[in-house]
């Protein structure tokens, strides 16, 4: 069908590392708590640093919620984290809202230096 199962807010209340072994799980949601003070508490950077591991070791995507600070994203980064969320990037938006921000990213790229279409366009006389 094609369907991943993720388990969400890895870590705390009701995830159990035996759905590890009893469900096809393809992705760890580190729950927030556990980033929020990543870059400053040394508990917090073990933990994120074991659950990131054990994903990998598991071959399974981990993803890190909650990230709003540079420090946050550089250690993730640093650690190989597959996919980062927060608000670092944005905060919750609307569905039209989405639609605009997406739009304007994509004309952004189309006049950015070096990008093929921007050359072509001016080619073009676009």
């Amino acid at each position: 069908m094609g369907l991943k199962l993720a388990i969400d807010d890895f870590g705390t209340g009701y995830s159990s590392l035996s759905y590890l072994k009893h469900f096809p799980v393809s992705k760890l949601k580190i729950d927030r708590s556990f980033v929020r003070d990543v870059a400053v508490n040394l508990d917090d950077a073990a933990i994120t640093t074991a659950i990131i591991s054990m994903a990998k070791s598991l071959n399974l995507k981990v993803i890190a919620e909650g990230v709003e600070t540079e420090e946050q994203m550089s250690f993730l980064r640093a650690r190989h984290c597959d996919e980062i969320q927060g608000y670092y990037f944005s905060k919750p938006l609307s569905p039209e809202d989405v639609v605009v921000a997406l739009r304007g990213a994509a004309g952004s790229l189309d006049h950015a230096p070096g990008n093929p279409r921007s050359k072509a366009q001016k080619a073009s006389g676009d």
